[in-house]
């Protein structure tokens, strides 16, 4: 019975690992929307880092202090800050 709940533990473990990164995560495969939640997508930065960034269509779909730039390596737009 042990082996079970240590069994049920490790795979609870790994689901919550595997999960997808938030809107202003990091995330590792700029382009990609397979890495972030649902209606975001991983997007370079300034500093050459990526994080996940929400998708957009249109400046309106972003903050006031957001635009809404193309992704490099994607046909997809997201909300990117504005440069301070």
């Amino acid at each position: 019975m042990k082996s079970v709940a240590t069994l049920t533990v490790l795979i609870c473990v790994s689901i919550v690992g595997c999960g997808h990164s938030e809107i202003g995560e990091e995330c590792d495969a700029v382009g990609s929307t397979n890495v972030c939640v649902e209606g975001a997508i991983c997007t370079n930065e300034a500093d050459g880092a990526a994080s996940c960034r929400k998708v957009c269509v249109t400046q309106e779909d972003c903050g006031a202090t957001e635009s809404c730039n193309g992704v490099s390596g994607a046909s997809i737009k997201s909300c990117q800050p504005d440069a301070l």
